[in-house]
């Protein structure tokens, strides 16, 4: 972002006073409230997201990095999802280039009806897709998969099938979506929790209460549509407005391990169709490193900050295990980090979350508090769509068209090298390159790639407020390797209180607090 249009959190905290009405505020600053904002204010309304925490904090950050039609979804019969979300791919492809990557996968085969099985299944994915497919879907023999697949296990391999789905940086994502919607004339702030839900003299919702965490200062934010899309925390809003309502939203646990490249030095991502529960594992390529997962683990609270259970390392590491030759043990995980689906709770109490549809579903109550269930990134885009549709259709606006299908998201650039470690700044990659040369050689980690100007940066451009923000979304250092994050903990926490004026206290209060946050990514 431009220096003189670069992000002042102070300023836009200060458009809580001096607007006096929002046509929509957005509580919730993951994939799917930032969808929301983005397609509201690019239909030109005006509208405020808040995030009581930092943006992309919890599900957001946490995905198997993939922008992916969903090779499962097909087996479950779900053709209108995959359709949609072969659609939105394609999209977010052409308007993130930066970020979005068309990565090749490899079905590992081992009988001649799995062969077939997974032929016909993806040549029907490629159609699915149409225009937008990412690429053919071909069979590839024993040889050239062995030559594809280094460390996969031979033993019976009759050969792989090559498929093309997207890659992304998922939380790199939210913070250029955060850039976009701010150059658009939109407000997203975070660290500002709502606090209550504002009824007019006709019991309908016209604004919210929030805190700003920073400085414990209350606001009233009056609006004339209120969203909650605030994933696997939507229940906590909708008894704001009604405290007796029924659960509305189950969450299911998603565990990656993050792996060295010599577990599976491949460019190719491996997808193991067949796990012993049921569902695909992936191995994919990621910053230098491989992501291993995921698992399927419905779970009874909502966390911020969700822990993997011993019995999804397990799973993952025997899965992985029977598929690598090098198996991988507890001592070889960079990281381990866990993520929660938001779901529509399922009608039938026995329905298992593997099989609940991802799709997303739109609620208002009888006070007009629009919530969203369900969806996931691919569809981030589709899911503001809708909703801003609905908001439209319910308090009888005049509808405007969507202006996002071919809206390119702040820092897109065509043809980036994804070996270059800056890659995911796009367009902004040379600003940060020329504060560098201000920092020669401050590199906090090398094994990461990670410089000085980059922490600088985020505080300027991308509203990182403390050292998590830092490590773990606005670089991935969290996720890519635990240990090396907090070995550069320190660092980067003076250099942040030096552009924060923050004082000697709040760096070691930062510190100690993120290294108890970043024990919980390694596996003892």
């Amino acid at each position: 972002m431009e220096a003189e249009t670069k992000q002042n959190r102070n300023t836009l905290v200060n458009r809580l006073t001096t607007q006096k009405e929002w046509d929509l505020i957005i509580i919730g600053g993951g994939a799917t409230g930032l969808g929301i904002a983005l397609e509201a204010v690019s239909r030109g309304y005006s509208a405020l997201l808040v995030e009581q925490a930092d943006f992309a904090k919890g599900t957001s950050s946490r995905s198997t990095k993939l922008v992916h039609g969903g090779v499962r979804y097909l087996a479950q019969g779900d053709i209108q999802l995959v359709r949609e979300a072969s659609i939105e791919r394609g999209l977010l492809w052409r308007n993130a280039p930066h970020l979005v990557k068309n990565q090749t996968f490899i079905i590992p085969i081992y009988t001649w009806w799995d062969r077939l099985k997974y032929t016909i299944g993806l040549k029907l994915y490629d159609w699915i897709a149409g225009r937008l497919s990412l690429g053919a879907s071909v069979f590839i023999p024993r040889k050239k998969a062995l030559n594809k697949l280094p460390n996969i296990n031979a033993k019976g391999l009759v050969g792989g099938v090559v498929y093309h789905d997207g890659q992304f940086d998922d939380s790199r994502l939210a913070i250029n979506l955060v850039q976009t919607i701010i150059e658009k004339g939109g407000v997203a702030l975070n660290y500002i929790k709502v606090t209550g839900l504002i009824k007019d003299n006709s019991q309908h919702i016209s604004g919210v209460t929030v805190t700003d965490i920073e400085t414990n200062k209350t606001y009233t934010c009056k609006a004339k549509a209120v969203v909650n899309a605030t994933g696997v925390f939507v229940d906590e809003v909708l008894q704001m407005d009604n405290p007796t309502g029924a659960k509305s939203i189950t969450a299911s646990q998603g565990v990656h391990l993050v792996l060295d490249k010599r577990f599976y030095p491949a460019d190719d991502a491996l997808m193991i169709p067949a796990t012993s529960d049921g569902r695909v594992l992936f191995a994919v390529p990621w910053h230098g490193k491989v992501v291993v997962g995921t698992t399927d683990t419905p779970v009874k609270e909502a966390s911020l900050e969700p822990q993997a259970l011993e019995k999804e390392i397990a799973f993952i590491l025997e899965n992985a295990a029977s598929y690598f030759v090098e198996q991988p043990k507890r001592s070889d995980v960079l990281s381990v980090f866990a993520g929660l689906r938001p779901l529509a709770a399922p009608q039938d109490g026995e329905q298992k979350t593997k099989e609940i549809s991802r799709s997303h579903k739109i609620m208002v109550t009888p006070s007009q508090l629009f919530t969203i269930l369900g969806g996931k990134w691919t569809t981030f885009r589709k899911m503001g769509e809708d909703m801003v549709d609905r908001v439209e259709k319910e308090l009888q606006w005049p509808h405007k068209k969507t202006a996002t299908r071919n809206l390119s998201i702040h820092g897109a650039v065509a043809n980036v090298s994804m070996s270059d470690p800056f890659y995911f700044y796009g367009s902004d990659k040379e600003n940060v390159k020329a504060l560098m040369n201000g920092h020669t050689n401050q590199w906090l980690s090398n094994s990461l790639q990670i410089h000085e100007a980059q922490v600088i940066w985020a505080v300027r451009h991308e509203m990182a407020r403390n050292v998590e923000d830092v490590l773990s979304r606005r670089t991935r250092a969290l996720l890519l390797d635990a240990r090396e994050s907090m070995r550069m903990a320190e660092s980067v926490a003076t250099i942040m209180a030096k552009e924060l004026n923050k004082d000697d206290s709040w760096i070691r209060e930062q510190v100690a607090s993120y290294t108890k946050l970043a024990q919980r990514y390694v596996l003892g």
